[in-house]
């Protein structure tokens, strides 16, 4: 990680390949340690990115394998920011409706949760696309000291 006037950044950039989730979860690992996060906050962070990431593989970019995504963390102040860009399909964060977890599990669905685990793990989820250009998706989470 690099320091600057009290901010510090790093990035990842990986292929859109499913292979390479392992890379950005093992980054996003050592940064959220790095900035002090115990390791249950650390593991909901890393599954937040995952699904943003998984998500951006499967739906952006339709498993196409040579697209990328670029992860870069930060800390700004007191809140670690994961910010994830790709220049695959745009994404339409009001067209994913809140799911009603009981009935969810009561018909024993699998996948279409992510966007619900990214706004539950995370303190904000902001999305920007730019159709034809990127798209952006920024996780925070506040850095809690134990004073």
């Amino acid at each position: 990680m690099k320091t600057l006037n009290n901010k510090t950044s790093n990035e990842l950039t990986v292929k859109s390949k499913t292979e390479n989730l392992s890379l950005i979860r093992e980054f996003v690992c050592d940064a959220a340690k790095g900035a002090g996060f115990d390791q249950l906050t650390a593991d909901k962070i890393i599954l937040a990115v995952d699904e943003a990431c998984t998500n951006i593989i499967k739906h952006a970019y339709k498993y196409y394998p040579d697209g990328t995504i670029l992860v870069k963390v930060k800390i700004s102040g007191t809140t670690f920011i994961v910010e994830i860009v790709d220049h695959g399909n745009a994404f339409k964060p009001n067209s994913v409706t809140t799911p009603d977890i009981e009935e969810y599990y009561k018909q024993h669905k699998i996948g279409g949760l992510g966007m619900y685990l990214m706004k539950t793990l995370m303190d904000d989820v902001k999305y920007n696309s730019i159709p034809g250009k990127y798209n952006k998706v920024k996780l925070s989470k506040k850095i809690i000291s134990a004073a």
